[in-house]
């Protein structure tokens, strides 16, 4: 694609395979590189690997910290895209609304479903990436049909509000009973002065949760999230999600390719910088587990980024077809992220029963883990690959 007028397209080839790569990364979890980190205690490289193939304890980043902002991101991205589509087809918006509360619905019912495959009820949680979404897609939907300085001023007040509830409720006092939260007083991540506001099941969040959750049937009285995690998050998810939503707009109407990269590589640089001056200052810390403000900003400045590099990649050097293996993820992500959370352990055990109880330790027990996930990746990969061939693509 030469630097020239973009014309209005359906999908978009670069938007297809960052979606696959944050997919693969979430799919690639099978791999364990933890565990193999754990064998080879003197080996830089699996540790490293590990490191990124693992969420951060509390404040800072790893890759796989990105997966989900990214995939929230490419929400908002997709929206412009699929209205025009929807336009074209003369749907009002009546009916536009109807298939929005429907597809939020469907991602909060199908993230509480994946959560409770191996419950012995209903796990009725609301962080997962699916609902987490769904909650706050109606309210992006609303936003996709104002102006660009509407959707920035809804982020800076979603955000406000958001530090506000956390800084405003009260640290934990001499008599606070740390039983509750799953933690202590003393764990190594907790944050001190004014940033002790966004501790671990310490916080405003925690504190909705445990009256909210406990509104649902459970096996035992809800308490605490173990990671950290809260259903309120969905709300500064919602602006991740208009971050991308912004950028799926430049993207639509940019007048050229550079036009958009370089407007991707300044908005990140501005929200790099507001976030980091939150989180060294003390005022706001960078965690992804409560979805601060200043996560926020930070991981949306990644998003920035590596839209634009995989837009450069991919589009404007035409080469989607050396993409092949994350197109055919990205262009099937729920069908992606289904397998994923669903028939693991089926590959896993079929390749038991059938070839060896032990074929995973051909290269020792320090790399079962990396033989297994080979296969399991393999075979999951093989069957979008057929879906992708059949034009089978689940869409919600």
């Amino acid at each position: 694609m030469k630097d020239s007028a973009i014309a209005p397209v359906q999908r978009v080839s670069s938007v297809d395979a960052y979606r696959g790569f944050v997919m693969f990364l979430m799919m690639a979890e099978v791999l364990r590189l933890e565990q193999i980190s754990e064998a080879f205690p003197d080996s830089g490289f699996w540790s490293f690997l590990a490191f990124h193939q693992s969420h951060v304890p509390w404040v800072g980043c790893s890759l796989h910290d990105l997966i989900q902002p990214s995939f929230s991101f490419l929400v908002g991205v997709a929206l412009p895209y699929s209205i025009a589509s929807r336009a074209s087809r003369e749907q009002s918006t009546s009916l536009m609304w109807y298939h929005t509360i429907r597809r939020s619905l469907i991602l909060i019912l199908l993230g509480i479903f994946l959560r409770s495959m191996h419950a012995g009820q209903t796990n009725f949680t609301f962080e997962d990436t699916l609902t987490q979404i769904g909650l706050g897609y109606p309210f992006l939907f609303a936003l996709a049909f104002t102006t660009e300085r509407i959707q920035w001023t809804a982020l800076g007040a979603i955000l406000f509000l958001y530090f506000l509830a956390f800084a405003l409720y009260p640290l934990p006092g001499p008599g606070f009973d740390w039983a509750e939260t799953g933690t202590t007083a003393d764990w190594e991540h907790n944050l001190r002065g004014f940033a002790a506001h966004w501790n671990k099941n310490t916080n405003f969040a925690w504190n909705f949760d445990r009256w909210f959750m406990n509104l649902f049937p459970r096996e035992k009285t809800f308490r605490y999230n173990g990671g950290g995690y809260s259903t309120l998050s969905f709300i500064p998810t919602l602006g991740t999600m208009i971050l991308g939503l912004v950028a799926g707009k430049w993207l639509k109407s940019a007048v050229s390719a550079t036009w958009f990269i370089k407007r991707c590589i300044i908005a990140a640089s501005i929200l790099f910088v507001f976030a980091l001056i939150l989180n060294f200052a003390g005022i706001n810390p960078i965690v992804k587990r409560i979805w601060t403000p200043a996560w926020t900003l930070f991981s949306g400045g990644w998003c920035f980024l590596l839209l634009a590099a995989f837009y450069y990649i991919v589009d404007v050097k035409a080469n989607s077809s050396k993409f092949l293996f994350l197109l055919v993820i990205g262009t099937n992500s729920i069908a992606a992220y289904i397998l994923a959370h669903t028939i693991d352990s089926f590959i896993d055990q079929s390749f038991r029963i059938h070839l060896s109880p032990h074929y995973d330790l051909i290269f020792g027990e320090g790399l079962r883990s990396l033989v297994s996930g080979t296969v399991i990746l393999f075979f999951e990969w093989w069957i979008l690959y057929w879906m992708y061939k059949k034009k089978l693509f689940i869409k919600i």
